[in-house]
């Protein structure tokens, strides 16, 4: 389901009469870049702030009235520009490889399940959400995805930032909430790394997908998108946990050098 090489989650197809430039679907793109992927503790950044240079601040709050799992979740990682988040020169050099179990079952929402208890579980349960969540171009969807895998406390369908996000993109692009059949949107986890652990039942892993919408009008176009979650095992399955949504990991190219230096490394599922 999630090797790098092989695996596009898509929704429909385009409508014919929709035209946009390369620039608009970049910007377009850009908006998943900032408003699904960049969360902050005082809320979104815009795509404007995004593309003026603009950044938003760290979670506030003592150290130590923070528990080890919220100084996880808040502890910055490296920032990128939009341009790096662009297809762009790949590295002649090396990364290591995650392997991620394959699903055993298909759960809630169609969303696909039944990994294990691990880390790297936790980072396939959070693909499997994302992807299922993006690409049915339906912010009805989306808002169901989360409703079936939040824990209590975590994000509802108002305020998860893949909600918000997915809705930023349609309106971007002009089209309703249910825009199944006017853009096709596929993601696809290419690379990741586990942020950190707190016991056994708490993982935030982060996901850089390659983002890719197309329409009619001309070649599908891509762009990285980067996405940690607070994941936590809750009756048996990873779901996301509850506090603030962490602080956004750098949306970048994969395979490009800069993926590299981040500490990216390839997602593959073992062959049988």
């Amino acid at each position: 389901m999630f090797d790098r090489t092989r695996h596009v989650y898509q929704s429909k197809l385009v409508d014919p009469d929709t035209e946009w430039t390369r620039r608009r679907l970049q910007i377009l793109l850009g908006s998943v870049v900032v408003v699904v992927l960049a969360m902050a503790a005082g809320g979104l950044w815009s795509v404007v702030s995004m593309l003026s240079g603009s950044s938003a601040g760290g979670a506030t709050g003592s150290d130590s009235a923070q528990s080890d799992q919220d100084q996880l979740a808040a502890k910055q990682l490296p920032e990128a520009p939009l341009e790096a988040a662009q297809p762009g020169s790949l590295s002649s050099g090396e990364t290591g490889t995650i392997e991620i179990p394959a699903p055993m079952e298909v759960g809630e929402v169609g969303v696909a399940t039944g990994f294990p208890h691990t880390p790297e579980g936790a980072l396939a349960q959070l693909a499997a959400i994302d992807t299922t969540a993006l690409t049915s171009a339906s912010v009805r969807v989306a808002q169901e995805v989360i409703t079936a895998w939040a824990a209590p406390g975590g994000p509802t369908a108002e305020s998860w930032s893949g909600v918000q996000g997915l809705a930023a993109l349609l309106e971007s692009a002009g089209m309703s909430s249910e825009a199944q059949n006017t853009i096709t949107i596929g993601a696809e986890p290419k690379m990741g790394f586990i942020k950190g652990t707190v016991g056994d039942d708490f993982v935030i892993p982060c996901i850089d997908f390659i983002v890719t919408a197309t329409t009619a009008a001309g070649q599908p176009q891509q762009v990285a998108a980067a996405d940690c979650q607070r994941m936590v095992w809750h009756d048996g399955r990873w779901v996301i946990g509850e506090g603030e949504e962490p602080a956004p990991a750098p949306s970048l190219w994969p395979g490009s050098q800069a993926s590299f230096d981040a500490g990216y490394q390839w997602l593959e599922v073992p062959q049988s």
